[in-house]
């Protein structure tokens, strides 16, 4: 094993700066992930070639792959930060360099930070939330099937990562596609007993522009996923759903 990390990290002062790469080089410690990785070079912001740096600027939160907020490309792939892990990642890195680049798909806000803010968005516009206004004492949730909470158990694992976005080849500018998080959410919401109220406004949201009929189902989000969501299984109910609302609405016109 080498004695030191060597690492190009692509870094932008803001979002009209040019880019460009710096190369650090940091003593090798067994066990540490690209996060930790990060907190070294902060602590001493020098290149590999010995020129004054800065702290390197990127998202993170939980460090446990929970927030989602540390996605970034990592080898030319979308992983996160926290459970990528410099051992592995110096063995399949092309001359033992690590590459650390933003996601793509997003605008840069500095370094490795950008702005996911079209998630949320796409979150708003299908109302992924249970409705329940007021602080008055609205008594216990509905009961759920046991068959139901299994099914909807592993969509609320997601972390609003973005990979699934970042990966797919339907997500640009041209098509405006939603992406599969925010498909899935739908799903799990409407399969709420409470959620089920705004089920019609969601299916007719998913059926506009950059809607479910976008997906191409190349199927990247599955594999990319972090948390290993049923992502494909979810785009495919979806899409039966928003058809059959549809054929609904067409008749009572």
């Amino acid at each position: 094993m080498a004695d030191t990390i060597k690492v190009d990290i692509k870094r932008q002062n803001n979002p009209d700066a040019p880019a460009r790469t710096e190369r650090f080089e940091i003593p090798y410690r067994k066990g540490m992930n690209i996060t930790s990785l990060l907190g070294e070079i902060a602590m001493e912001p020098t290149t590999a070639d010995g020129r004054a740096s800065t702290p390197i600027s990127y998202d993170a939160n939980c460090l446990e792959e929970i927030c989602g907020s540390c996605a970034m490309l990592i080898n030319g792939k979308a992983r996160m930060a926290c459970s990528a892990l410099v051992d592995k990642l110096m063995a399949e890195a092309k001359d033992g360099v690590i590459t650390l680049a933003p996601l793509s798909k997003f605008p840069v806000v500095r370094d490795l930070a950008v702005d996911r803010s079209v998630l949320f968005e796409n979150l708003k516009a299908v109302k992924a939330w249970v409705p329940a206004d007021g602080s008055y004492d609205l008594g216990p949730g509905p009961k759920q099937f046991p068959q139901v909470q299994e099914e909807r158990y592993p969509l609320s694992n997601c972390i609003s990562c973005t990979i699934c976005m970042e990966v797919c080849p339907q997500f640009n500018e041209q098509t405006g596609f939603v992406g599969a998080a925010t498909i899935a959410q739908v799903k799990l919401f409407n399969l709420d007993p409470a959620g089920k109220q705004l089920k019609e406004e969601r299916l007719r949201a998913l059926a506009g522009d950059g809607g479910v009929q976008e997906c191409g189902y190349a199927q990247n989000c599955v594999q990319a996923c972090p948390k290993q969501l049923p992502l494909t299984e979810a785009i495919s109910d979806v899409s039966r759903d928003v058809i059959v609302q549809q054929v609904k609405d067409f008749f009572v016109r």
